[in-house]
């Protein structure tokens, strides 16, 4: 007897992953070759965007500095902290070798922000190539993103690996991802596993602590409208949308020969619908089925990819309304019976 609730089944999932050749979907090949017009980046569009930005994260900081009265830097802090968000997408795409490639200025801005926003380049290029490599199957595909267990390895499993599995997912886990993602996950633990390979998770770390004393000793105030709520703001916005985009209700999890490169950037990566202010400030990272399709793709240029290949326009999507993050934050578990993400 199926759950109630069960929407997705296998008759479906394998109509989703049907051979290019016997279904209505063009060969992927060909949707790959048309993708490649817009992985084109037009270099002065990339420095007005990153500059643009930089400038505004400057501004921002100056009002946090100079406002009189915490009424006028609680909201430039919360609003650094999504323009933050905004930074990483343009980090983001410079690790992927999409924009500002061979730029020496861009190295340095780059590397310097992934520092001090405790997303170090070693480990986060590593395990994010691997992400990108490994998404939507169900072996593998934990290394740079969220795990994902099966409902019958759930029912198997010890207290204590079903309490690890609930933490790690858990939304208040994802809420604190400025601690629990970011200072913990990608730059404490890689330090210990291989300090000499994560040397700059080390750094981050050390940079990030130096500079919360030196504020917590002489303005106190600063350090909590400049760095914790900006970080917090930011590191929650960000831990939430790469859960989004990976685990929504019609996301599709293969196993073995079932698994391509694009059935798993159009059936297990979301387009999370947003307006043209939450577009802005999440650098269109919304559009991550388009950036899974094809990660040579600018930011600035997904939708105009999604809007010019017919295949890219009909993907899983949820949004930022609170009731579709629920949708979201519920769903735990694989059936692999019922070829869905289930509670």
């Amino acid at each position: 007897m199926k759950p109630a609730g069960a929407t997705c089944y296998r008759k479906k999932r394998r109509q989703l992953f049907a051979n290019p050749a016997t279904s209505r979907m063009r060969d992927p090949k060909a949707i790959i070759r048309d993708s490649l017009v817009y992985a084109q980046e037009q270099r002065g569009r990339s420095w007005w965007k990153l500059s643009s930005t930089l400038a505004i994260v400057l501004l921002l900081a100056a009002i946090v500095v100079v406002a009189p009265t915490w009424l006028l830097r609680l909201p430039a802090s919360i609003v650094l902290g999504l323009v933050l968000v905004r930074l990483f997408i343009i980090y983001h795409d410079y690790q992927h070798g999409t924009i500002l490639k061979g730029s020496p200025t861009a190295a340095a801005l780059m590397h310097c922000y992934g520092l001090l926003v405790l997303n170090p380049p070693s480990i986060w290029k590593r395990s994010h190539d691997h992400h990108h490599r490994n998404v939507g199957k169900l072996y593998g595909s934990s290394i740079g993103s969220y795990p994902l267990m099966t409902k019958a390895a759930w029912d198997k499993a010890s207290r204590m690996e079903r309490l690890r599995y609930t933490v790690q997912r858990h939304p208040v886990t994802i809420a604190l991802g400025y601690v629990t993602i970011f200072l913990y996950g990608m730059c404490l633990r890689s330090f210990l596993v291989d300090y000499r390979k994560h040397y700059d998770s080390g750094l981050a770390i050390a940079a990030h602590a130096a500079l919360i004393t030196l504020l917590a000793i002489f303005a106190p105030m600063l350090m909590l409208f400049l760095v914790i709520v900006p970080m917090t703001v930011a590191g929650g916005m960000g831990a939430y949308l790469f859960y989004a985009q990976h685990n929504f209700p019609k996301a599709q999890v293969m196993v073995g020969q079932d698994w391509t490169y694009l059935g798993a950037a159009l059936r297990s990566s979301s387009y999370i619908r947003m307006g043209p202010i939450m577009r802005w400030f999440t650098g269109n990272i919304g559009y991550h089925h388009v950036h899974h399709v094809n990660a040579k793709i600018p930011f600035y240029r997904l939708p105009e990819a999604m809007a010019g290949i017919s295949e890219l326009q009909t993907p899983g999507a949820t949004s930022l309304s609170p009731r579709e993050v629920w949708k979201c934050l519920r769903l735990r578990l694989w059936d692999t019976q019922l070829g869905c993400m289930t509670r």
